[in-house]
């Protein structure tokens, strides 16, 4: 049975406002049988992470990405590609929900059950003023120590994209305001920063023909 949970404010009326609140004294085995399934929710070194519903830019972002990213996998036969709040089981004490990710060709019969025991070639974070540290410290450690070889964060707020490369056990990062980003673990893969802060964001159709045409390979 999921427990069930409600943040709010000193007045005791919903909190509106965006917002990390962390529970410790838990379990992995706790996590999986009663973390609250209405908040995305994570488990990190015996605390358990959860965050204010995402917002409407949020999950537009999020949707143009897996779009673009899905019809290039689908279009190159390479991997899958899955959202939040599919689970990934990073070590035995660290259970994280990225945005977006894709798995590589041979990880993809291992995408069973909950967590995932899994190791993505790409993890891709959409950040917000309340989740800034956790992404780009954090996250970013974990995804490191796991392996992950790219591990990208979106900042709408300052309209960059945050490019992370392992280098060894650690990222070396990337800040890219505009132009061309290559993705080193996607074959073939690149977007252009400018498309992630457009308002409205481009058509993800014309996006994906303009990547799959070929034209801007080096």
């Amino acid at each position: 049975m999921s427990l069930k949970v409600m943040v709010v404010d000193e007045r005791k009326e919903l909190l509106k406002e965006p917002y990390v609140v962390r529970l410790s004294g838990w379990t992995l085995e706790k996590y999986l049988e009663e973390a609250p399934e209405h908040l995305f929710s994570e488990f990190v070194r015996g605390e358990v992470i959860m965050y204010s519903p995402a917002t409407a830019e949020h999950q537009d972002l999020v949707g143009f990405l897996y779009r673009l990213l899905a019809g290039y996998c689908e279009a190159k036969r390479y991997g899958k590609v899955l959202i939040a709040p599919a689970a990934i089981q990073l070590s035995p004490d660290v259970v994280r929900e990225p945005d977006l990710f894709v798995l590589p060709p041979e990880e993809v019969p291992k995408a069973k059950g909950v967590p995932l025991l899994v190791r993505p070639a790409l993890v891709i974070e959409v950040m917000s003023p309340s989740t800034r540290t956790i992404d780009l410290v954090e996250k970013a450690e974990d995804y490191a120590l796991a392996g992950i070889p790219e591990y990208w964060a979106v900042d709408p707020e300052h309209k960059e994209l945050l490019v992370h490369r392992l280098e060894g056990a650690r990222y070396r990062a990337e800040r890219v305001k505009e132009g061309k980003v290559r993705s080193i673990s996607l074959p073939g893969f690149w977007l252009d920063v400018g498309w992630l802060f457009g308002d409205p964001l481009p058509p993800v159709t014309e996006c994906l023909k303009e990547i799959l045409s070929g034209k801007h390979e080096r």
